[in-house]
């Protein structure tokens, strides 16, 4: 099972913010899409980091209210772990869990084409599990 699976029953479509934006924006953005992290793109298109619930939380530990009013690209996580469509479920899930996050950025030919996030990969991994039970029930059943 590969991520192109997950993009292709949950579509492609990222959610993104450029870096001059505010933290402030980025937040109702956050709050407005129900999502937990936003991809930060610059005009062409390229990943060039990643602000995450996680991150916001650390902007304002550290910086407070004012936090708000800086641009994302102050509190981006820079070094952004991405993945291609081709990657395999099991080497994302390894990936995100070394990495300690919960996003991670589908890009091929240096280009942004979608996110899978934690719960995308729990939820294919369940199904598949539940297929090869049933499978597995099914075999037994017809001996």
């Amino acid at each position: 099972m590969t991520v192109a699976r997950i993009l292709a029953e949950k579509g492609g479509s990222v959610v993104t913010v450029p870096p001059h934006r505010t933290v402030d924006e980025a937040i109702h953005l956050l709050a407005e899409k129900r999502i937990g992290a936003l991809v930060v793109g610059d005009a062409g298109g390229r990943v060039i980091g990643i602000l995450s619930e996680r991150d916001v939380m650390r902007a304002l530990a550290s910086d407070g209210a004012s936090a708000l009013d800086r641009p994302v690209a102050h509190y981006m996580t820079e070094k952004v772990v991405t993945c291609t469509r081709r990657a395999s479920i099991e080497d994302v899930m390894e990936t995100m869990t070394e990495g300690r996050f919960r996003h991670l950025p589908v890009v091929e030919d240096g280009r942004l084409v979608g996110v899978v996030s934690i719960g995308d990969v729990v939820k294919q991994r369940i199904a598949t599990v539940e297929a090869e039970h049933r499978a597995m029930r099914d075999y037994i059943t017809m001996a």
